[in-house]
């Protein structure tokens, strides 16, 4: 147990004054606005937004800048702020396929539909400081993308289908059941792949890339092609009770990954290929990839495979991925344990005199 700190308000409202200060920094540099953080640190805003379980930029960009660039403390205040707000509709599923993609690119097929798109990627990059960022030029000095003309072109079609149609791949089948809300429901054991796919979809990116990296290196036999990794945006539907038809309410950005695992097949199913799964709020490929990739581990009974990886126990995963309560558990431990330490040493020093005394 732990005790309530008492009488130690002014000690706290001195240590929010300093964080104040802080945050602040030198009053000599210009502060950071939300935009900026909003428009120029667009991965970290994206990141806040998915594990804080709430997409909307500005208040992302607002926690980040309250929490001082701590993206687990900001999706923490974003998740809390979350809880406040009242619900009032549950959207349709996105359609993915429908995406209007700024970035599209698949390591299983070159001339695939719809072709290669770079798009923003540090993956061409040679991982060199850049020092001309240092020297702050106006908008107009740096590089600028001239964007092709003409309408946007038509949205391309999901890679994956070409395996299907060859009957190559694991169909992907509604079962029309509704899926378990997290966010209103308590997590539970064991957890159909809807729940699983909600609590990777805001779990905590390091922990999940350690997953699956762990499942890479053999700890789980998860070494797949990434059929298809995709970055755009999607349009929102809501349905109206009053107007008894849907609205397109907007539309939101999202990265999806698809992967592509092999499975030699059983009695009743032929060899083919499996699924991997990941989509996330935002610009995330990291997380999505991390994401499909622990999704087929934890799929390992489905195909009758052995198990025993970290990143194939759904109750380890699961209970684990969530920043915010890991660091809200782990934290706690900062604040007063007096009774609790108290008694250890006690015990400890009773023990030490009997074996002296001995």
């Amino acid at each position: 147990m732990y005790v309530a700190v008492k009488g130690g308000e002014a000690a706290i409202d001195a240590a929010h004054a300093q964080l104040a200060e802080a945050r602040r920094g030198d009053p000599a540099v210009a502060e950071l606005s939300v935009a900026q953080i909003r428009e120029q640190l667009a991965l970290a805003v994206a990141r806040v937004m998915a594990e804080g379980s709430l997409l909307d930029p500005d208040l992302a960009a607002l926690a980040l800048k309250q929490a001082r660039g701590d993206a687990v403390e900001a999706a923490f205040l974003l998740r809390a702020y979350r809880a406040t707000l009242p619900r009032f509709g549950a959207a349709h599923p996105l359609d993915t396929g429908a995406m209007q993609v700024k970035r599209r690119i698949s390591a299983t097929f070159k001339d695939a539909p719809g072709g290669q798109i770079l798009g923003p990627t540090f993956d061409y990059t040679h991982r060199l400081l850049d020092f001309t960022l240092a020297a702050e030029r106006e908008a107009t000095e740096a590089p600028q993308f001239a964007a092709p003309d003409g309408p946007p072109p038509a949205p391309p079609p999901h890679i994956l289908g070409l395996l299907d149609a060859e009957g190559l791949i694991e169909r992907a089948e509604d079962d029309g059941a509704v899926p378990p809300d997290l966010t209103r429901e308590p997590l539970a054991f064991p957890a159909c792949r809807a729940l699983r796919l909600q609590a990777l979809a805001r779990g905590d990116e390091g922990f999940l890339l350690g997953l699956a990296y762990s499942s890479q290196r053999g700890f789980g036999r998860t070494h797949p092609f990434v059929g298809e990794l995709r970055v755009g945006h999607v349009r929102v539907a809501l349905d109206i009770p009053e107007l008894g038809f849907a609205v397109e309410i907007g539309e939101i950005e999202v990265t999806e990954c698809e992967t592509v695992n092999q499975f030699a097949g059983d009695g009743e199913t032929p060899p083919q290929f499996t699924r991997g799964y990941g989509l996330v709020f935002g610009h995330c490929e990291r997380k999505a990839l991390a994401m499909a990739l622990v999704d087929r581990a934890m799929r390992f009974a489905e195909f009758g495979e052995e198990g025993g990886a970290p990143a194939q126990d759904e109750e380890f995963v699961l209970s684990h991925c969530d920043a915010i309560q890991s660091s809200g558990f782990l934290e706690h431990i900062k604040l007063p344990h007096y009774v609790d330490f108290q008694s250890e040493l006690q015990l400890i020093r009773a023990l030490r005199a009997r074996k002296a005394a001995e």
